[in-house]
């Protein structure tokens, strides 16, 4: 298929476009490489992918000089004019939506962004799906959807009414907004409800990583809730694996699925095996719950598992490892 990845500078999209690239896949990914975080590992995700830095500037599409199939543009989903352009040119079987203000502390203070990028760039691209007759929109949405159920495990048929903060809101609406335009125009519509996602590559705004970086410079670590927290933290490679398998399954004309470990870690364990894999002890503060958080994240998967074959495969220790053999690669190579 011809697949447009968006967001595909970002974490889980950089993983995701090289995925389907080595399935057979033709894959064009599309970023606008904002600066909400360090914009450099953006690019030395692209770099590689064989994306180079300078030819991105040049704002025109790239192939990829190492992923045969792969092209790049650097291109902004709230930019309807050239959404549109290229969808009419590209002509896509699928579109994998994973572009999105993230964040669920940022979008206490800069709501803004959530409202230009989750809603506006979301709604320019069911636009162009309608216009460009998509067979398939798959799209990131987010655990956080379920803000104050107060069920565990979260299930895909539990009530996710009452998000705990905008970028949850923003989410929730790209879930409803989807389901209108896939009875609507019969566009096949897929939400994936991701879990606390982490790896190589990663986020450096997400807990674990800063984590890591902090206990690399002998800094203390900020543990939230005195560390009475537990999340459904889920390895990238599940994640990509789970978002292919979602692909391939058209539904009729729209579905909602959990991409979650199922095996929730208490953080304080969760920061032990991150010193375990550092070797290295970490210093921590203890602090309050913060505005947005929820206590306690695990994903029900029983309904993935029966429609899309997915399970997940890597545990926490074996994950973290990865994570942090990665970490103190890319440090020594651009410090």
């Amino acid at each position: 298929m011809k697949i447009l990845v968006t967001g595909a500078a970002g974490f889980i999209g950089f993983h995701l476009a090289e995925k389907l690239v080595s399935l057979g896949h033709s894959v064009i990914g599309i970023d606008n490489i904002n600066d909400y975080y360090d914009i450099n590992l953006k690019y030395a995700r692209l770099h590689h992918s064989g994306i180079k830095r300078a030819d991105i500037e040049y704002n025109k599409k790239i192939d990829s000089a190492c992923l045969s199939g792969y092209t790049f543009l650097k291109l902004d989903m709230t930019d309807m004019d050239n959404i549109s352009g290229l969808f009419k040119n590209e002509k896509f079987d699928c579109v994998c939506n994973l572009a999105a203000q993230a964040g669920v502390r940022y979008s206490i203070d800069n709501p803004r962004a959530y409202i230009d990028s989750n809603i506006c760039g979301f709604f320019n691209i069911l636009e162009s799906c309608r216009s460009g007759n998509i067979r398939h929109l798959v799209f990131a949405s987010s655990s956080s959807v379920y803000g104050m159920n107060g069920k565990i495990p979260f299930s895909v048929t539990d009530s996710a009414d009452h998000p705990l903060s905008l970028y949850a809101a923003t989410k929730k609406s790209n879930e409803l907004m989807s389901f209108a335009y896939s009875r609507l125009y019969n566009i096949p519509c897929t939400a994936l409800r991701f879990f606390t996602v982490y790896g190589p590559w990663g986020r450096p705004d997400m807990a674990y990583y800063k984590f890591a970086e902090a206990i690399l410079d002998n800094k203390p670590i900020e543990v939230y809730n005195n560390g009475n927290m537990s999340r459904d933290f889920t390895y990238i490679a599940d994640i990509t694996k789970g978002i292919t398998a979602a692909i391939n399954r058209i539904p009729n004309p729209f579905a909602v699925y959990n991409l979650g470990s199922n095996v929730p870690v208490k953080l304080t364990d969760f920061i032990s095996v991150l010193e375990n894999a550092l070797g290295i002890k970490a210093q921590k503060t203890f602090l309050p719950m913060q505005a947005g958080d929820i206590p306690v994240t695990m994903a029900d998967i029983d309904i993935t598992a029966r429609d899309l074959g997915w399970e997940p495969e890597t545990t926490v220790e074996e994950g973290l490892k990865l994570f942090t053999d990665w970490l103190l690669s890319y440090k020594k190579n651009n410090d």
